[in-house]
């Protein structure tokens, strides 16, 4: 065997490992999310009828002693707040740590960072029994303006298209790959022309360089909505009888796999063309986040140590 022919199959089996990876990466960020949101669905119906007694009626009530902040429940809601807390700085932290940089993809940790980002001020609530005074009350306040900051930073982030190596993507390679799908939607003839400029239809240059700042994020999230029902549409000219029903209207993928390959590529050409008509503004306002993002971030992390150090000298724990 040639030293060429060698060396081509660690490549072309890391290419084939790699999809497999972005698979069970998904798979267990969609249980985490899963387990998260029945943890504090549970959280809710259970202690319902207590957090919607006043401060007075509460010392009253059956479930007092498990869910106010000092209770068992309330406790191990506040270490796992902790633990959290100290899991979302990890995120930031391992751009130091080159060992730590080593283990995963920065992709995959943002996700993570992201899910503990939305979790953290749902747990912190609870464990506060959703009231919020004081030290403990600026610092929930403060961090719900971090996790909310988070979700338009990961937005910002999946708007700059990176390589595998997580390098930017030059304006001209992200041309390239938008004529490479504009000649595979072309040579596949399935889609229905109209509805095809509808999915492609975008805003000026100039009109886009005219919009402050917000208003192009707006405008944005707002294509991204609109290509949903767009792509539905495409999908729609195919369907007939009880295939409307099984994929809602065109909103699910069809069974037909020359449909679905022209409609993915469709939609893959909606997102380029939107990503590099925004482009621009995308990375100026991910750069401006930063400077929003860490202050925030970082006086959370004060406050949340001194209401944690009070907590031991008062005796609560």
């Amino acid at each position: 065997m040639s030293a060429n022919a060698t060396a081509t199959v660690p490549l072309a089996s890391a290419a084939i490992s790699r999809p497999d990876k972005e698979k069970r990466h998904r798979l267990r960020l969609y249980g985490l999310y899963a387990i998260a949101i029945a943890l504090n669905l549970a959280l809710f119906f259970y202690g319902f009828d207590y957090y919607k007694l006043s401060s007075a009626e509460r010392p009253f009530s059956p479930k007092h002693h498990l869910l106010r902040p000092s209770g068992p429940v309330g406790l191990y809601l506040g270490f796992f707040g902790v633990l959290l807390f100290l899991g979302i700085f990890l995120y930031p932290i391992r751009k130091r740590w080159p060992w730590l940089a080593t283990i995963g993809s920065t992709r995959h940790w943002l996700d993570i960072h992201v899910l503990m980002g939305l979790t953290a001020p749902l747990i912190v609530a609870f464990h506060s029994s959703l009231k919020f005074q004081g030290i403990a009350g600026m610092a929930f306040w403060i961090m719900f303006a971090v996790s909310a900051s988070g979700v338009v930073g990961r937005y910002l982030y999946a708007q700059i298209p990176r390589t595998l190596s997580t390098a930017e993507l030059s304006r001209k390679e992200l041309q390239e790959m938008q004529t490479l799908l504009a000649q595979k939607i072309a040579s596949q003839h399935l889609l229905p022309k109209a509805d095809l400029d509808a999915l492609l239809r975008l805003p000026s240059p100039e009109r886009v360089g005219r919009l402050p700042m917000p208003v192009a994020i707006v405008y944005m999230m707002m294509l991204d909505l609109v290509r949903v029902f767009r792509v539905a549409r495409l999908r729609r000219h195919a369907l007939s009888g009880m295939e409307y029903i099984t994929t809602v209207g065109g909103f699910l993928p069809t069974s037909h796999r020359e449909l679905e390959r022209a409609v993915q590529a469709a939609a893959e050409e909606a997102s380029l063309s939107k990503r590099i008509l925004f482009l621009s503004r995308s990375q100026k306002v991910f750069h401006l986040w930063h400077v929003v993002h860490k202050p925030f971030s970082y006086a959370f992390a004060v406050l949340a140590m001194v209401h944690i150090g009070l907590q031991f000298v008062l005796g609560y724990f």
